[in-house]
């Protein structure tokens, strides 16, 4: 082998993607079976339609979520999390939009009496009030060290800016928030999600006929209460006018700045090639506005574009934090970047360079056993097609530059999009039309 001469790059013509085995427990739970991995570990992820969509008030998804391992009829907060530890499982709770997720990794040996405590969590929880007390204590403690942090002050004021306060991406949690979490309001909210109607089950790893059997005598039978489905709900988004909002951190070292605007969900026909161009102009270290914004002027270490997405809608977003000096000359740049995306089209060789950094991550993101999961949990939650991932290779392997050049000037447009910033206060970050102070 001669180590002086570098291997030939290849590119990669398609994407292979373990699809899931389908079938459906005697209750109705649809399970989703990944099968892969050597080793003897497994992942089970249940799904609940219990997340910020379907809440009544705030933080009611999340502490509902978050309770389930603090004490059950069977088990105090304290014997489940010396179980899991005897046992080496590991539990992890989370909430999105529409869903909750209970995500369990665990030895395939010791599956059955974790998977005992797990049902426990999901059917009978008791919302102590002594241990919710506890957590919304922890949870407070930590909203309120992020409002001390710029990122966290800008992307809060520009969910609320884009969405308005009523929508739930727009609805934040505030400290009377917490203070308000009572034990009937979250056993209200449980009482209507965590039932067999309204939950999904995923299994990856070294998924055996023994793994799929344990899951079933758990979860098999119906539980919950038979709550009648709601009808889905649906909210206005109510961007709010002006081009600029402000927050004042009056003891900031630098300003964080976020730029975005509503755009297309995951749905639009659009939405694939959308994503290669926000990946050039800031999606990957290569990207545009790093190449300008941080090694050129290195006004920042690190500038981001991307979109993210939501159950009615997406957002386009450009986010960097910077030296408060350099804001306005900053989003000068921003602005900049966008104008050459309307102007030139992109040379082949920066289009190659996309291409193959997004097919690299596609790669990277499909490789294990749970980043499967994962990958089709998303499908399957923001109610995508099977073929989603082949068409995603086939819109970046097939835009071209007079594609992107169009969508660009259809979508990101300058007059669009808002500009949030957080941090000190200065005259020529004031100065702005339209300035919202928050």
């Amino acid at each position: 082998m001669d180590r002086s001469t570098q291997p030939p790059i290849q590119p990669l013509k398609s994407l292979s993607i373990t699809i899931p085995e389908r079938t459906v427990l005697p209750n109705g739970i649809p399970l989703s079976i990944v099968r892969a991995g050597e080793q003897e570990v497994v992942r089970v992820d249940l799904l609940f339609k219990g997340g910020r969509w379907q809440q009544d008030q705030a933080l009611q998804a999340m502490l509902t979520n978050r309770m389930l391992r603090e004490g059950t009829e069977r088990y105090s907060a304290a014997a489940i999390a010396e179980r899991f530890d005897y046992y080496g499982s590991w539990v992890e709770l989370s909430t999105s939009m529409r869903h909750a997720f209970i995500t369990v990794y665990s030895l395939n040996k010791y599956l059955a009496p974790t998977l005992d405590i797990v049902a426990s969590m999901v059917r009978e929880p008791i919302f102590s009030p002594k241990e919710l007390q506890t957590v919304v204590d922890v949870n407070m403690q930590q909203y309120k060290i992020s409002l001390s942090k710029v990122g966290f002050l800008s992307q809060r004021d520009l969910m609320r800016t884009l969405y308005g306060k009523q929508h739930p991406c727009g609805r934040m949690a505030v400290e009377e928030d917490y203070l308000a979490a009572t034990p009937d309001m979250l056993r209200h909210f449980h009482l209507r999600h965590y039932h067999s109607e309204g939950c999904s089950i995923f299994l990856s790893g070294q998924v055996t006929e023994e793994v799929t059997r344990q899951v079933a005598d758990r979860f098999g039978e119906p539980f919950g209460a038979n709550v009648p489905p709601e009808a889905e709900k649906r909210f206005t988004i109510a961007t709010a006018p002006g081009k600029r909002v402000f927050t004042e951190r009056a003891d900031a070292l630098q300003s964080a700045v976020k730029m975005g605007t509503i755009t297309i969900g995951n749905s639009h026909p659009d939405y694939l090639k959308l994503k290669v161009v926000m990946t050039l102009l800031g999606g990957y270290f290569g990207s545009r506005l790093m190449s300008n914004i941080r090694e050129e002027k290195g006004y920042t270490y690190g500038i981001s574009a991307g979109i993210a997405t939501y159950p009615d809608s997406g957002i386009m977003i450009i986010g960097t934090e910077t030296a408060n000096e350099y804001v306005e000359p900053l989003i000068g740049e921003v602005y900049r970047e966008i104008d050459r995306l309307h102007d030139e089209q992109v040379g082949e060789e920066e289009l190659t360079l996309v291409r193959n950094y997004m097919m690299g991550e596609m790669c990277r993101g499909y490789e294990s056993p749970f980043s499967l999961a994962d990958a089709w949990i998303s499908v399957d939650t923001m109610g995508l097609p099977a073929d989603y991932f082949d068409r995603s290779v086939e819109a970046v392997k097939s835009i071209t530059p007079t594609e992107i050049q169009d969508l660009a000037r259809r979508y990101l447009r300058k007059e669009t999009l808002k500009e949030v910033i957080a941090g000190k206060k200065m005259s020529q970050i004031v100065a702005a039309n339209g300035l919202l102070e928050i």
